[in-house]
């Protein structure tokens, strides 16, 4: 699996064969063209249908013992090389070489960070308790075997009892665990854990710290009546109750923010600030703002100036789902004009969000909440909530950003306004 941006693509082999040697350890970013595994094979390497060989593989003669070294890119993209060994019928001795060269490399610990082993194997490992890293590899390649785990298992009394290889395709495995006897009611806890900060999450950190780094935030938080437009969402659902999605509070939010945006294009752009120039947009393409098991994810509403309410929220649904499942595509990922996103429940009073660069606007929904308000010199109880949004200065004035947001709030307060073009 390669991720490229937000977006995670498997990468088929053309060839059927044995791993000898991987080009990188998981987590580890990687020039685009560089090799990525170097497969044995047997005979022509059992070619797929319409996959070329890979480069390198003329003869025995011209094969260097270690990986070679990945070739200059073309103009155009090009899938990642796959190297290929010689076959096996033209010497035991070059398919040792090749061998041999891949179990130093991995004992020198020059190429990997992690052992080379099966997921199999490593659940295994997992369920006993064992650190791949302290495991004498024997099998081919320097990969560790069920076998290994057997004999560090052995070696070390104090772990659980091995769980012979046949057993862990069924059930897992239950270790035996030494519970310690408590003498205290509270106990010092001295643990640390290390986290390395790679694939989705590293990819988020830079983001976030090249967004904070590059454009000056400022943030304007406002207070808005949203009882009526509740109530409407309310009825909405009820009577369209199985006929149409139902509807939350974002779809209406997102027809506040186009309608607001046609007196405000200034924030509906991107910014490319190395060029200096600020590209307005006519299309409203909303990023929603979305918690994923893997981090935070913005999928794109394309042309939401061109939908109603029901295909508004039956849109953000599919592509909230489809970044929270891991399949959302790389063009679902990229491309939006101005982002909206919310905690929901969690949304707290207020919060300060970070710009999704390039963009130049980003509007926070906060948690809703009834409180007691003045309406006509008399104490009411309203369903209140907040807007905090943040802008970048550079391009957008405080009196703009302001004016915008004053916009999404009348049409909120007068939800009859959301039908009006």
């Amino acid at each position: 699996d390669v991720m490229t941006d937000k977006a995670t693509v498997e990468i088929p082999s053309p060839v059927a064969g044995r791993v000898l040697t991987l080009g990188g350890s998981i987590g580890q970013a990687v020039a685009v063209g560089s090799e990525l595994i170097r497969l044995e094979v047997e005979g022509e390497g059992n070619l797929k249908a319409g996959a070329a060989p890979a480069a390198g593989t003329a003869g025995p003669a011209a094969q260097p013992a270690h990986p070679a070294k990945p070739a200059k890119l073309p103009a155009a993209p090009v899938l990642p090389t796959f190297a290929v060994p010689p076959p096996l019928d033209a010497g035991e001795r070059v398919r040792q070489a090749i061998e041999a060269a891949a179990a130093a490399q991995v004992t020198q610990g020059d190429a990997f960070e992690r052992p080379i082993a099966s997921p199999a194997v490593r659940r295994r490992a997992w369920e006993l308790g064992i650190p791949l890293e302290q495991v004498r590899a024997t099998g081919p390649a320097g990969r560790i075997v069920q076998a290994d785990l057997d004999a560090h298992a052995r070696a070390h009394p104090g772990l659980a009892p091995p769980v012979p290889a046949s057993e862990t395709s069924g059930a897992p495995a239950k270790a035996v665990v030494a519970v310690p006897v408590r003498v205290n009611r509270f106990e010092e806890i001295n643990t640390t854990e290390t986290i390395p900060v790679i694939g989705l999450r590293r990819k988020i950190a830079m983001k976030m710290q090249d967004a904070k780094r590059r454009i000056p935030h400022f943030s304007y938080i406002e207070e808005i009546d949203v009882t009526e437009l509740e109530a409407l969402r309310q009825t909405l659902n009820a009577r369209w109750d199985g006929k149409r999605p139902r509807l939350t509070l974002l779809p209406l939010l997102v027809r506040a923010m186009v309608l607001a945006v046609r007196e405000f294009p200034q924030v509906n752009a991107r910014f490319d600030d190395e060029v200096g120039v600020v590209t307005r947009h006519g299309a409203v393409h909303l990023g929603i703002a979305t918690q994923t098991g893997n981090g935070l994810m913005v999928p794109v509403l394309r042309h939401a100036e061109a939908l109603d309410l029901w295909a508004s929220a039956a849109e953000i649904t599919r592509v909230a789902e489809a970044a929270r499942a891991g399949k959302a595509t790389r063009e679902e990922l990229s491309g939006s004009t101005i982002t909206l996103t919310s905690l929901g429940a969690l949304g707290g009073i207020a919060n300060t969000p970070i710009i999704n660069h390039p963009e130049v606007a980003i509007v926070g929904v906060n948690r809703m909440v009834e409180r007691p308000v003045v309406r006509g010199g008399a104490i009411v109880v309203r369903q209140m909530m907040n807007l905090s949004s943040s802008f970048d200065h550079r391009v957008v004035d405080g009196a703009d950003a302001a004016a915008f947001i004053q916009a999404v709030r009348g049409v909120l307060e007068a939800p009859g306004l959301l039908f009006v073009e």
